[in-house]
């Protein structure tokens, strides 16, 4: 059991049957009154997301969320397989439990399935991936402005934008949280 006074940033608590996890909390004191927790909390399920305002004594179970390592293995039309390690067991999970940051994972790569009570709810990518370019525009000599970009294609289909020195079949390291061009691994 954790009580409200407890909250921290990414905890996660049920409440009536549902999955809570603290997105942002703030303890208040009003100058008249009780104390009371201000959060804003998302359900990990329908992700959803409220603010709400506890009493710093109330009481909730804590919610264990489980977080395997899974290599995703191909999809075929809306479902994406993954296969667990361990066992070799296909994981099949809905293109809806996906995030959008998911754009940038491609076949064979080892993702964070999440689970409560045996049912996924979604999918975090690894932090950083490496990626070609697949498409980009060249970028033009005497051209050279302070942090001009330009749209690339991503071998997974994904566009970003990208500095103008780098050309396709280069590889580009990229931030899944952000999407954003982190730096160039390697060049054509």
């Amino acid at each position: 059991m954790i009580t409200a006074g407890d909250f921290r940033n990414g905890m996660t608590f049920e409440e009536d049957g549902n999955v809570m996890q603290i997105i942002e909390f703030q303890h208040v004191k009003p100058g008249k009154g009780a104390a009371f927790v201000r959060t804003k909390i998302r359900n990990v399920i329908t992700g959803s997301v409220v603010e709400k305002s506890y009493n710093p004594t109330a009481k909730f179970p804590t919610a264990y969320v489980e977080r395997k390592d899974m290599e995703y293995t191909y999809n075929d039309g809306d479902l994406y397989h993954f296969m667990d390690s361990e066992t070799y067991e296909d994981v099949p999970i809905n293109k809806a439990e996906l995030s959008d940051n998911f754009k940038f994972v491609k076949e064979n790569m080892v993702c964070k399935v999440l689970s409560y009570k045996g049912k996924v709810f979604g999918v975090e990518p690894p932090n950083f991936v490496e990626l070609e370019i697949t498409d980009t525009d060249p970028g033009f000599r005497g051209d050279t402005a302070t942090n001009v970009t330009k749209p690339a294609t991503l071998e997974t289909g994904a566009e970003i934008r990208v500095p103008l020195f780098v050309e396709i079949g280069d590889i580009i390291r990229i931030d899944t949280r952000t999407g954003e061009y982190m730096e160039r691994v390697t060049n054509k």
